[in-house]
């Protein structure tokens, strides 16, 4: 299905588009969080397949950095980017390659990557921010370029035990809110069962879209 907006819009409200409780609980939870950290996702094997060979990705909220491995393995030039200077920091070790420390609304440039992989991050984007985020994103790839997400499925957003803020989606809300950003073609979708770090089961949403080739 094609997702898409004649004129695009942005949102640049002039504060941090960011929720500080839940990034103080990565920040002051990282090596916690890098331990506990499992082995890559499955449908990365899939995303990279979309990808130009040897292609440029940015990889938003890249945590211990386990999708990171894998993608530097297979040959890609990757910007590893990750909210926490401290998270960070542990992933760069990890990896022997640089990690930035970068927030969502920083990203800010145009066309520059073949690809994009969001694991379990855009989720803690503010509801009303989030459309603002994903055209970002949609800007920071080029014609073409492939983009992976995903997120908790629910039906209004709010805090689990740790007090980590999730916009919890629904399938339809996803969507509408993409188009709000795009314009994007869908390739794939999926679900999937975890538990989360709080020992918490959730249903998790996986999307994968195609930037419209100009």
């Amino acid at each position: 299905m094609m997702l898409r907006q004649d004129d695009p819009v942005f949102s640049e409200r002039k504060v941090d588009l960011v929720d500080h409780d839940t990034l103080q609980f990565y920040r002051r939870n990282a090596e916690a969080y890098a331990g506990w950290a499992k082995a890559p996702s499955a449908r990365l094997k899939d995303f990279l397949a979309l990808v130009r060979p040897g292609g440029s990705i940015l990889e938003l909220g890249c945590g211990a950095g386990n999708h990171s491995n894998e993608m530097l393995a297979a040959g890609f030039a990757l910007r590893a980017t990750d909210g926490s200077p401290e998270m960070a920091a542990i992933a760069s070790r990890r990896l022997n390659h640089p990690v930035e420390t970068m927030l969502f609304h920083e990203l800010d440039v145009r066309e520059a990557y073949d690809g994009a992989w969001a694991s379990a991050c855009l989720l803690h984007v503010p509801r009303e921010d989030l459309a603002g985020i994903l055209g970002r994103i949609h800007r920071a790839l080029k014609p073409d370029g492939v983009f992976y997400a995903s997120f908790k499925i629910g039906e209004a957003d709010g805090r689990d035990s740790l007090g980590r803020y999730y916009n919890y989606v629904s399938p339809e809300w996803l969507r509408a809110t993409y188009a709000e950003s795009g314009p994007w073609t869908e390739v794939s979708s999926g679900t999937s069962v975890i538990k989360s770090f709080d020992e918490a089961p959730a249903t998790m949403l996986h999307l994968v879209v195609r930037k419209a080739a100009s």
